[in-house]
């Protein structure tokens, strides 16, 4: 994914097939969070607040308008900047 050095040859097909797998990831870590707060418990509210503000902060910003495509597709509240 990102973590590969500089000049290394990549397949393109292999490229757009990590994005999406880390998009569509992104999109599920976020709607898991969200449905969290379905449970009637104070303490797993403010987990899953804390855990949706952690991962809008790691969603890399070249990919945060291809996650909010596959949130809209779980159709979740919750949408990247």
């Amino acid at each position: 994914m990102d973590h590969l050095p500089p000049n290394t040859p990549t397949d393109p097909m292999q490229d757009r097939l990590r994005r999406w797998q880390s998009v569509r990831t992104w999109a599920r870590l976020i709607r898991e969070a969200e449905a969290l707060w379905h449970v009637d418990a104070r303490v797993l509210h403010r987990l899953a607040a804390e855990e949706l503000v952690r991962l809008a902060q790691e969603v890399p910003p070249r990919l945060r308008r291809r996650v909010n495509l596959w949130l809209e597709r779980f159709h979740v509240a919750t949408r990247l900047k």
